[in-house]
């Protein structure tokens, strides 16, 4: 079978690998969609310390069942499925609290075990035990399915947030993260919503998407005079970095309210260091959080709002291209007119 796999020198090629077989605990799935997320694309240009190779990568994707193991209960073959990709332990102290995202012993599909950018790929017998494959109710499509993933991974960012009815939440990041953090915050009632980027021809296209959400250019716009004169010298209750970038770090303490809630979502390349004002911090009262992943529930929670129609994942993706064209997919990524490449192989 094709597989789009990471090799010892960093790089990536499409090359033939052998078609994995279920064993007695596992399945394979035949791939009918798969999505590029922001650590894939790191790790295209990049590498990864985290993966050992060779190993298929990719990791938000939706299959049908093709082979399953005798000792896997409660499915079948043809059933269409999705997995949760980070999977934890069941052991650990934050297994134990249902933290699974955090525990001690993760193992992820697309770094720990051969990922979604193939024809077929097996589903670990860790993800069965762990209750992280979901069945994919059939009023959702497959490629809708793809995405219910990252956008949980969102949901996980904004748990430590509390959103409400008064707050006013700034985003910085008009890419498809960005606008979910948008979507999930407008759904959790915030008083208003903004998202702020450097591109004016991305931004054109979200303001086209979201009309309940407003559009900052940062280019045009000072943002901390902007964010001043909005809220009457009050500042932003809730800060979210969608975007993989310091600056975006620097400005968001700037433009806080006191007591207000900062997610740093988007990871920055490197270290990461040397970007936040502990003073800041320390004098406006700040909390600020981290975000990895997401949990079983959570993916949940966002494939159930999918199902009923109280969340539109489908707007938000841009092209899909076949397997064999997996790089230009890639290489699309850096055009910002994109905003969810998905891979059919």
């Amino acid at each position: 079978m094709k597989a789009f796999t990471y090799l010892e020198d960093k790089k990536m090629s499409l090359r033939e690998s052998e078609r994995p077989r279920a064993k007695d605990d596992s399945a394979v799935v035949k791939i009918v969609s798969a999505a590029i997320c922001g650590t894939d694309l790191r790790t295209y240009r990049f590498g990864s310390e985290r993966i050992a190779a060779p190993r298929i990568i990719g990791h938000e994707a939706c299959g049908v069942i093709q082979e399953i193991g005798k000792n896997v209960i409660g499915f079948k073959p043809g059933d269409r499925v999705m997995t949760v990709p980070a999977i934890g332990c069941g052991h650990c102290r934050w297994c134990r609290t249902g933290a699974t995202n955090m525990c001690e012993n993760l193992r992820t599909i697309g770094f720990d075990f051969d990922g979604t950018f193939a024809e077929y790929m097996e589903i670990p017998a860790e993800a069965f035990f762990r209750g992280n494959v979901l069945k994919i109710d059939e009023v959702v499509s497959t490629d809708v399915a793809v995405i219910v993933e990252p956008a949980a991974c969102c949901l996980n960012g904004q748990s430590f947030l509390k959103i409400g009815p008064e707050d006013s939440v700034f985003i910085f990041g008009a890419g498809f993260i960005g606008c979910v953090h948008a979507e999930l915050a407008l759904i959790q009632g915030a008083k208003r919503v903004i998202i702020a980027d450097i591109s004016g021809s991305r931004l054109k296209i979200v303001e086209g998407l979201l009309p309940d959400v407003s559009i900052i250019d940062t280019m045009k716009v000072d943002v901390v005079e902007y964010v001043r004169e909005m809220t009457m010298g009050d500042g932003a209750d809730v800060i979210i970095t969608a975007a993989p970038s310091g600056a975006a770090h620097i400005s968001a303490l700037a433009i806080a309210a006191k007591r207000a809630r900062i997610s740093l979502f988007g990871g920055i390349p490197g270290e990461g260091m040397g970007f936040l004002n502990s003073n800041t911090i320390h004098y406006k009262e700040l909390s600020i959080f981290g975000s990895h992943a997401s949990t079983v529930a959570q993916n949940k929670k966002v494939l159930s709002w999918v199902t009923d129609g109280t969340f539109n994942l489908k707007k938000y993706i841009s092209v899909k291209f076949p397997l064999d064209k997996i790089q230009d997919a890639f290489e699309s990524l850096k055009s910002e007119a994109m905003l969810k490449v998905l891979i059919s192989p």
